[in-house]
């Protein structure tokens, strides 16, 4: 649920602030420490709120902690296409019929998409 946070600003529901700390990351191409995240994000956002987004996402094995010898940064476990590629399998997973859901998400798909799929598919 998003709402009004206590400085009256836009609050971020955690799903919001965990894709903003990926965001962060993926975009640093290094290992980052929280007060850097942080800084990036911007919006009054506290540095306890980071490590908890920090200490979740690791907990769901989407980041990694102490990479590069920097102790106390954070690095993404996975790259965003990965990250996207789970979340359909995982939502294949739970569909009551995955064929179904896999025909609606097909015919969805822009030229350009089908056009990669089609090659990836050998057709």
């Amino acid at each position: 649920m998003v709402g009004t946070g206590p400085r009256g600003g836009r609050r971020r529901g955690a799903g919001e602030l965990e894709s903003e700390v990926l965001a962060v990351l993926w975009s640093a191409g290094r290992p980052l420490t929280p007060a850097e995240i942080q800084q990036s994000i911007g919006g009054g956002l506290a540095y306890n709120t980071v490590h908890t987004i920090l200490t979740r996402l690791y907990d769901k094995e989407l980041v990694l902690r102490d990479a590069g010898g920097r102790r106390g940064a954070y690095r993404p476990a996975k790259d965003a296409a990965e990250l996207t590629a789970r979340a359909m399998h995982e939502a294949l997973d739970r569909a009551p019929d995955p064929p179904a859901a896999l025909r609606h998400f097909v015919t969805g798909l822009g030229a350009e998409e089908e056009r990669v799929l089609r090659g990836l598919l050998g057709g």
